[in-house]
């Protein structure tokens, strides 16, 4: 999958969760809750797959954080 094709499906996802997120439903807040655990769980693994595959200071060089911290919070 190529960079393109990734910012496509980053703006499909911001675009769907700001549906939700104006809906004013609470079934619609009960999904963004949900969305939200399930990009935590997602960031840790996809920081884990980066580390395992590069460094954590690569990792920590995206998260614009310090190599420590990304270890800290996606080990």
């Amino acid at each position: 999958m190529s960079q393109r094709d990734h910012a496509q499906l980053g703006a499909q996802a911001r675009a769907l969760v700001d549906e939700l997120a104006a809906s004013g439903d609470p079934a619609a807040f009960t999904e963004l809750l949900a969305l939200s655990e399930h990009v935590g769980v997602a960031l840790g693994t996809s920081a884990r797959t980066i580390a395992a595959n590069g460094s954590w200071t690569q990792v920590a060089g995206y998260a614009g954080t310090s190599k420590q911290a990304a270890w800290s919070r996606w080990h």
